[in-house]
This record gives structure tokens, sequence and C-alpha cells, in this order.
């Protein structure tokens, strides 16, 4: 049988040896290993991980893709149809709550604009009688709208915890589209004032920017639900808070600078 060291699977599958390293530690991707340590892998290794990609996907954390992964090994393909098909269906309903709550969102933000541009263009200083998004202004001339994108806020509330603080800390983008979506969070981010909270940080950002990070934030649940994104509108400015479990604030610092 064809072996290959980490390197090679690496450069095969696309998948960066880091990730190949945390796989193993996550009892995902066996290794066999030379006298001298270094790790050997066989031809089916490649199709492992096009399964555990494809499954990461489709939002399933790695503990259920472990246990995905050994109805695939030892069954046949109907069992893992049987297996996949509730999964499927309840990150679906997650997704369209998600889906819902960028939607109230939107329409918000949509209202909040047309009542802005029906304001008459005083030249005194504003009061709480010109808050265009009253009645409940905020110290800064607009009420606060906070939006969350985590994994699952239904879960959550049933499970007592965030689940973004036990996802794993693995990224499913690897090459031109990680390099992509870094790129596109620094221009959105470009200029933004930071300031630490626990577990990540807040950065201040001018409203202008509010569809695309929320854009941005809801596609990198996608690929990264060990994330946990906040919005906050306050008059002229946008707050994102950006949180990460302790085995992620390496990637969080790479996207959106130190948290101090």
């Amino acid at each position: 049988m064809t072996s290959m060291r980490i390197s090679q699977l690496a450069e095969r599958s696309g998948v960066p040896a880091t990730t190949l390293r945390y796989y193993e530690s996550a009892g995902l991707l066996p290794a066999d290993r030379t006298p001298s340590g270094y790790r050997l892998y066989g031809e089916d290794a490649v199709e492992r991980l096009a399964f555990i990609g494809a499954a990461k996907h489709l939002g399933l954390p790695l503990e259920e893709i472990g246990a995905l992964l050994r109805v695939w090994e030892a069954g046949a393909c109907k069992e893992v149809k049987a297996d996949l098909r509730p999964r499927i269906a309840a990150r679906l309903a997650e997704a369209e709550t998600r889906a819902a709550e960028l939607a109230a969102f939107t329409a918000s933000l949509h209202g909040a604009l047309a009542h802005l541009d029906a304001l008459p263009d005083r030249t005194g200083r504003c009061d709480p009688e010109c808050g265009f998004l009253s009645p409940a202004p905020s110290a800064g001339g607009g009420q606060l709208v906070d939006v969350v994108l985590a994994p699952s806020r239904r879960a959550a509330e049933e499970e007592g915890a965030e689940r973004w603080h036990t996802a794993s800390a693995a990224c499913s983008l690897t090459g031109v589209g990680l390099h992509e979506r870094t790129v596109q969070w620094r221009e959105a981010v470009d200029g933004a004032t930071r300031a630490p909270v626990p577990e990540g940080l807040r950065l201040t950002l001018p409203v202008e920017r509010t569809a695309k990070v929320a854009e941005l934030a809801a596609a990198e649940q996608r690929c990264c639900p060990f994330f946990d994104f906040r919005l906050r509108l306050d008059g002229s400015c946008l707050h994102l808070e950006v949180r990460a479990p302790a085995d992620g604030a390496a990637l969080l610092a790479d996207l959106f600078g130190p948290t101090a």
C-alpha cells in the first residue's frame, strides 16, 4: 500500500499539515509511524479527508463527524444516509433561524435608513427628539440593535452553554479560499478601533460597513463555528465583538488583529 508523509498528504488533499495533526489528535485521522516517528498515511486518508471536509461544509462539529466516520467505516451507504439525515435536518433548522434573524436585522436597517432620510436637516445639535431609532435612544443618539451570530442560539439555550466554546478550532477553508476570506476581513475592518473583551476583542467601525461585516460573519460561521460574533449598532458606529475559545485565539488574531 502506498504511504505518504504528512507533507505529501497535505499537498494531495489541500488540507494544511497543522489541520492534519489536529484531526489526528481529535481521533479523526489515524496515522502510522516510522521508526523515527514520522507520520505515514495510506491512500485511504485522501478519501477520508474528503469525507471530513464534506461533513464540515454541512456545519457538523468534529465530535459529530467522528461518530459519522465510524458509521462510514463500518456500515453500508444506507446506514451513513440514515445517520446523516437527522444531523442535516438539525443544521437546516438552525440555518433557517439564523436567516430569519438576519432578515429582521436587514429590515431594521432599511427602516432606520428610510427614517433617517425623512428627517429634516437641522442646524442645531442633535437631541432625543431627533433620534432616528426612537423610542429607545442610546447615549450616542440611536437605539442599540444587537445581532448574535453563533453556531446555534437554540442549542445553546437547550444545553445551557454557548457551543462556540466547545467547537473545534479548525477552519474548513484552505488555500485560495482561506486567503480570499482573510483579505476580505482585513478590508472590512481596516481602520477599526480595537478594544479587548473577555475571550476576544471589540472592533468599532463606521455603520456603513454593517452589511458587509454581517455577510462575512455569516460566511465565517459556516467554516469556523468556533467564532462567536455579536454586532451592535450605536448611532453612526458599528461595534463588532468577536470571541473564540482558547485554542482559537491565534486564528482570531490572524483575522482581526491582537486582542490587546
